[in-house]
């Protein structure tokens, strides 16, 4: 099947420090190389992202405007650099440059497609059921004419990928185990196998979280009070990437004065209100994500 490709590279990592995610090396290349390699075949490809790496000189490059502006807006900087090449295809490959086990299901993807000639595209789902749009293959015009009605309406900063493809009529293909598994924070690199220099910086960076944490409880005479540093960094997470970025540090805000409410009236401890309300917050988050909700 010809296709062109885009490639997702310009995300801020802020779990991971800032470390950029394409420069991290996994079984001797970098995630950048892996996600090339998922991509082999196509007529052209683009590299979404700041030129941080070099690549060869048929690789495009292009940048979400403005810049962080979220995988919506990189994604329609990517169709739009590939106009300018001299190959227009059927069909875009869709890719996060932080998923090394991503070439089985891009494999799957295209089988699929073959043999369901009228759909608009296909998203990869994983093992335990989530779907991940940044492994996706779509119809270029579909995709062309949804960024087209998002730039005349709200726009597409910060935007869902899953709002920017509610319309299409596509494809759920469930792929191998670990074929969507991604590098969002430095836990997630270590379950791959891997491995990046800063390690010392990182460490720098946790201890400066707690510390900051413990400051702030001590501002508001909580110094009693245990927060899981991590636990609330993964449920900011999961609202960025279900919903918008912006809805990280107002998720857990959220959740933070829901907590304290049921504490003031008794309803549980510090610890277990405190957990009840991250877990309603990250359940909340992934369901907003899904196809079908009217919550968008």
């Amino acid at each position: 099947m010809e296709f062109n490709a885009v490639i997702l590279a310009g995300g801020k990592a802020t779990r991971l420090g800032g470390v950029p995610k394409p420069a991290l090396k996994y079984d001797g290349a970098t995630l950048l190389t892996h996600a090339l390699q998922a991509a082999r075949g196509a007529s052209a490809v683009v590299v979404v992202g700041p030129e941080a790496e070099a690549l060869p000189g048929e690789i495009l490059r292009a940048r979400e405007e403005p810049v962080f502006a979220g995988p919506a807006a990189a994604i329609a900087a990517g169709l739009a650099a590939l106009k300018t090449s001299a190959s227009s295809q059927a069909w875009t490959l869709v890719l996060a440059c932080d998923m090394p086990h991503a070439s089985g299901g891009v494999e799957l993807l295209w089988a699929a497609l073959a043999s369901h000639p009228g759909v608009e595209g296909a998203m990869a789902v994983s093992t335990d059921g989530r779907k991940q749009p940044l492994l996706g293959a779509y119809r270029t015009a579909a995709l062309e004419r949804e960024v087209a009605a998002a730039s005349e309406g709200d726009g597409l900063t910060n935007s869902s990928v899953f709002r920017l493809l509610a319309r299409l009529n596509l494809l759920d293909v469930d792929v191998p185990a670990g074929s969507t598994d991604d590098v969002d924070t430095w836990e997630d690199a270590a379950a791959l196998g891997i491995d990046y220099e800063l390690e010392a910086d990182v460490k720098s960076q946790e201890e400066t979280l707690e510390e900051w944490c413990r400051t702030l409880l001590q501002a508001f005479e909580l110094e009693g009070v245990d927060v899981d540093v991590n636990e609330v960094l993964a449920v900011a997470g999961v609202a960025a990437h279900s919903v918008v970025r912006p809805a990280a540090p107002l998720t857990t805000f959220i959740a933070g004065y829901a907590a304290g409410m049921a504490r003031g009236i008794g309803q549980a401890s510090d610890d277990a209100s405190m957990k009840a309300a991250l877990e309603l917050a990250r359940k909340v988050a992934k369901e907003y994500a899904e196809p079908g909700t009217d919550t968008e």
